[in-house]
């Protein structure tokens, strides 16, 4: 049974008039419902609340205001859910719409909710359409059109599959529609090869993402072994053939699941809220022991956190005043004030200031390698 995830971007849900694009809605509830009446689990992420919201408000141009984003996107997501409803129906297929927001994915117990709410619905035979909750959210805690979203909810659901619906035809070596001889890239199997490629950040008047935020995306479920395809929404034929197993747009392949749920949720989804300097001796017990991070290896500790938050675990590649380079990512057992206080010290010396301190200030239980 194939369970996949299919991401519509704002430019896909609608046009640069802000007009939905119902035919091309029809095409992709056609194919949605092509899976789940075959016996398979669909769960759509769509963009274009606001677009929907910008049109009946008659607003020129997108808000970038906080406060216009999210009354738009309150104006339009119930309008914009009922299309996809109808369309489903007509179908065959019942629906539920699920809000989400990035809180949700960050906050350990909210993920878990979330994923035993979709569980269920799937359970049930009815196809979850998810949008972010931008009535809610802020500058700070956003998707990126949607993008990390999608590839989120794929890793939290265990998807077979992650589609990412865009305006052109794919990945291309440059912007096609800045540069004419830019050339089609059909198959990523390396990352680091794309390091060499103008990936940019251009979007549509109406989204907030662009082509790299959608590559970060296939970066994060393709770490979890699920293949991602972005293609384009506007054909038709595009998304029937990436569902038919077929070929379209640009395919990243799977790679051998590194991490386990927790800690791809750690890696991807959890915000750092400060930056642990480590020296190389820590580095290596981290890189090459498996091992948890003590405060005898911590130089120095930058920000304000609370035991609980995650940090960014890095080095310095100069003793003094080098550049910082990640190394891991990690739950920390102290908050900051009580990281400084202990810094570079021993778990003797620590028990004497802090008598009821962990020894681990971050334990490999809780630690993701970069």
């Amino acid at each position: 049974m194939k369970r996949v995830v299919i991401k519509l971007g704002s430019s896909v849900v609608a046009d640069s008039d802000g007009e939905l694009r119902e035919q091309t809605l029809a095409h992709v509830c056609d194919a949605a419902a092509g899976v789940h009446n075959g016996g398979g689990e669909v769960i759509v992420v769509t963009s274009g609340a606001i677009a929907r919201g910008m049109r009946v408000m008659d607003l020129p141009q997108r808000p970038s205001s906080i406060g216009a984003l999210q009354a738009a996107s309150a104006v339009g997501q119930g309008k914009l859910y009922r299309v996809y409803d109808e369309l489903l129906r007509e179908r065959g297929v019942t629906s539920a719409q699920v809000l989400l927001t990035f809180f949700d994915m960050s906050a350990r117990t909210h993920y878990l909710n979330a994923r035993q709410t979709l569980s269920t619905l799937l359970e049930w035979r009815v196809l979850p359409v998810i949008n972010e909750n931008d009535t809610t959210a802020t500058d700070e805690i956003s998707f990126g059109d949607n993008d990390f979203l999608a590839a989120q909810v794929a890793v939290l659901i265990a998807a077979d599959e992650l589609v990412l619906l865009t305006d052109i035809d794919g990945l291309f070596t440059a912007d096609p529609r800045l540069h004419p001889d830019a050339r089609a890239v059909s198959e990523v199997n390396d990352f680091a090869a794309l390091d060499e490629l103008e990936i940019g950040h251009t979007t549509s008047p109406l989204g907030s993402g662009g082509m790299r935020s959608k590559v970060v995306a296939a970066e994060m479920a393709t770490a979890a072994g699920i293949p991602t395809v972005i293609c384009n929404g506007l054909r038709a034929d595009a998304l029937a053939a990436v569902l038919a197993g077929g070929r379209a747009g640009t395919r990243f392949a799977a790679r051998e699941a590194r991490y386990s749920s927790f800690k791809l949720w750690l890696k991807y989804a959890k915000p750092a809220r400060g930056v642990v300097v480590v020296d190389h001796g820590a580095v290596r017990a981290l890189r090459d022991g498996s091992a948890s991070l003590l405060p005898v290896g911590i130089t120095e500790v930058k920000g304000d956190f609370d035991a609980g938050d995650a940090v960014e675990i890095v080095e310095r590649d100069e003793p003094e005043g080098g550049k910082l380079r990640a190394i891991a990512k990690g739950i920390c057992s102290y908050s900051a004030d009580e990281l400084r206080s202990v810094r570079g010290l021993k778990s003797d010396a620590v028990r004497e200031i802090l008598p009821r301190a962990t020894d681990e200030a971050v334990h490999r239980d809780y630690l993701v390698l970069d």
